[in-house]
């Protein structure tokens, strides 16, 4: 479609990208056209306003992009918003205050509104005024406690802002400074902050009110905040970027073709020696694989790549293991050997399940807790005959090499 002259303005821009939008242009070229950055043009879409380095989205969540600090400003009345039920609602505070004028227990008021009496107890505490309740000024109290974004503390507490800067010139952390307040203003209650809220000041100077050179006495010498990792989120285990076994072909999973395999390490005494094992899923042949230099990343490569290579091409199709560090070079592994390489879910043996039942067989010649060094490879091809010569209910009774001889003859 033919392009109109662009409008001048950012307002004007705005309104011509939008029009371009509802005509079905792609967000980015509608960018181009109107000469705004693409981002530009998708916060529009979104109805995202940005205003320095502070972006607001439309459900009110605010992400300052300097610091990476996320909060969400309230769009509703504070006082009319529902609260979670782990909260207590203007119903209950009016119950509370019937029961208190009912000369209710607070272990009776708790039990009529369903929350626990220390919860009962600590709310007529703080929340009353001269030894009386009031539910609706209580209620009115909590809603405005509860709002975001609030003011610092330290912006409003000049004092208190000047003891956490002495503080921080004098090397003090957050934390240091926060449990030293109580010390030293034992019976001043508006001398207490924690030390987030000191962290928050340093690292977000939009709600601070220290001095941005006072950020220089933070021993870590950062002027942001470092990303933490969330629960239940993991680290990458390797470098080189894992294949899950969620992504392993069906054709693996149902062993119909034989050629993929299963491994791991049997372990000695000490965590000082070990035995690789290598089981088809199919065939159930064993092969083991001598590790007399260590059981490391490079060890462990270089054994398998020598073992996988004595098998025709046909009987290399993937290997799957668990997430041990000695796979740490498996890309190199499957440069060599042209085998994928997958990786089993963390704490999951049972998904390399003929595996794990072929290390408890093997276990019977190599126990635990035994120096596995002394094994040499003669000793381990002779283990692997007799594993591969022991008849099996699930191959209807035939053995391992058996199976593995049809397939080599065939």
């Amino acid at each position: 479609m033919a392009a109109e002259a662009k409008p001048a303005g950012k307002e004007a821009a705005k309104r011509r990208f939008l029009e371009l939008i509802g005509q079905g242009w792609p967000s980015a070229r509608a960018a181009r056209e109107v000469g705004v950055h693409p981002r530009t043009g998708r916060d529009w879409r979104r109805g995202v306003r940005k205003s320095s380095d502070t972006r607001v989205y439309p459900d009110g969540t605010v992400v300052d992009s300097g610091s990476g600090t996320r909060y969400k400003v309230s769009m509703i009345d504070p006082v009319e918003a529902e609260v979670h039920s782990r909260y207590l609602s203007q119903v209950d505070r009016l119950a509370i205050a019937d029961g208190l004028i009912n000369k209710q227990t607070v272990t009776e008021i708790a039990e009529e509104i369903g929350k626990h009496k220390s919860t009962v107890s600590r709310e007529i505490a703080r929340r009353s005024l001269e030894g009386v309740y009031l539910p609706h000024r209580a209620h009115g109290a909590a809603a405005a406690a509860r709002a975001r974004p609030k003011t610092c503390k330290l912006v409003d507490h000049r004092v208190l802002r000047e003891q956490v800067e002495q503080g921080l010139e004098r090397k003090l952390s957050p934390e240091q400074i926060s449990h030293r307040l109580v010390k030293d203003f034992p019976d001043d209650e508006s001398m207490r902050v924690s030390h987030e809220t000191i962290y928050q000041a340093l690292y977000f100077q939009a709600r601070g009110g220290l001095k941005r050179e006072v950020q220089k006495a933070l021993r870590t010498g950062r002027a942001r905040r470092k990303p933490q990792r969330q629960p239940g989120q993991r680290q990458p285990r390797f470098v080189e970027e894992m294949v899950m076994i969620a992504d392993r072909p069906a054709e693996v999973d149902d062993r119909a073709v034989p050629g993929h395999w299963e491994g791991d390490l049997i372990i000695g005494a000490n965590n000082q020696s070990a035995i690789a094992t290598l089981v088809e899923r199919t065939t159930r042949y064993t092969m083991l694989v001598h590790l007399p230099h260590g059981h490391d990343a490079e060890q462990v490569r270089d054994g398998l790549i020598q073992t996988m290579s004595t098998l025709p091409t046909h009987l290399r199709g993937s290997l799957t293991w668990d997430q041990g560090c000695e796979m740490a070079r498996h890309k190199q592994f499957t440069m060599a050997t042209d085998m994928a390489v997958y990786f089993c879910d963390p704490h999951s043996p049972w998904q390399r399940g003929t595996n794990e039942n072929t290390n408890g067989l093997l276990r019977q010649y190599f126990p635990k807790s035994t120096d596995l060094s002394v094994y040499g490879p003669e000793d381990l091809e002779h283990v692997a005959q007799e594993l591969n010569g022991r008849p099996r209910k699930t191959l209807d009774w035939d053995t391992p090499a058996e199976r593995l001889r049809d397939l080599l003859t065939t």
